[in-house]
């Protein structure tokens, strides 16, 4: 396929580059130029304007969050310039209501819609195993289904409201806060008791909680080593808040997302905003006097 990618983070410059090695055409922006000078050597071509990726068969966008997405493609008038048939795929974490005002923006505009969140730390997206929840019109994930089958291990495809994606997108990152969370009290509380974590980590992982989740987020906590950061806790805290937000929009009560929030600020008030998300451990020790 021809196609644009916008936003080269650590998880957008692992997407475009399994798709180069897919043999897709890729075409790359970033607000930062210095992100695709390592694209560029895999074979990608580097554009100057946003205008310039979107456009071809399809344009994949993973910018950070609501506002840099909104300056993009609506602040910048990139929509009002969008070939008509073109297909957008949005693989950030975003709120509902914003993945709903782009649906029907994308459709004034003659742009077909899908939002396609990721389930997948940068590791993931660079092994190509990422789980990818896609929503939009059924021929329109079609038409983009080559380069999903180059990103990602699975396509979930879970209908034809966008902003559905981003729900479940958001309810899955808050169980994944609060098992982080949940695996710091604990962490906290056999250590009290002179209890090793690691020796903690090893019977739940290997009994109740086997998986990813406590295995990974778990050994930071029990080491204690929350850098370099896969996934930093102020992105765990704008996804948390963004969670809050849908639950608020249908009236459903998230009282344990409250209390992450608090826990994220706390850890981005004591310098761990830039930290991994596991940094939660590292709040529950600290209320313990450890």
């Amino acid at each position: 396929m021809d196609i644009g990618f916008i936003g080269l983070g650590e998880m957008g410059s692992a997407m475009a580059g399994n798709a180069l090695k897919a043999g897709h055409t890729v075409r790359v922006w970033n607000r930062s130029a210095g992100r695709t000078k390592a694209l560029a050597e895999q074979g990608a071509s580097i554009v100057d304007t946003p205008e310039q990726a979107f456009s071809g068969e399809a344009v994949f966008s993973m910018l950070a969050d609501d506002a840099a997405l909104r300056a993009v493609l609506i602040d910048g008038g990139l929509l009002k310039q969008a070939p008509k048939g073109l297909v957008h795929v949005n693989m950030a974490t975003i709120s509902a209501a914003f993945s709903a005002e782009l649906t029907a923006l994308h459709a004034q505009h003659g742009v077909a819609y899908v939002a396609a969140p990721v389930l997948g730390r940068p590791d993931v997206a660079a092994a190509g195993k990422l789980n990818i929840l896609a929503a939009g019109a059924s021929d329109a994930i079609d038409r983009v289904q080559p380069v999903f089958d180059a990103i990602g291990q699975k396509t979930w495809r879970v209908g034809d409201t966008p902003q559905h994606a981003n729900v479940l997108k958001l309810a899955a990152n808050f169980m994944l806060a609060s098992a982080i969370e949940t695996f710091g009290e604990a962490a906290a509380l056999v250590s009290g008791h002179g209890i090793d974590a690691h020796a903690f980590l090893d019977i739940i992982t290997s009994t109740l909680f086997p998986g990813p989740v406590y295995q990974g987020y778990g050994t930071m906590i029990a080491e204690r080593r929350y850098e370099p950061a896969l996934f930093k806790a102020r992105l765990g805290l704008k996804d948390v808040r963004l969670a809050m937000a849908a639950a608020d929009a249908v009236d459903t009560p998230l009282p344990v997302a409250s209390l992450l929030r608090d826990n994220l600020i706390d850890a981005v008030a004591h310098g761990g905003g830039d930290k991994d998300f596991a940094v939660l451990g590292e709040v529950a020790a600290r209320r313990a006097g450890r």
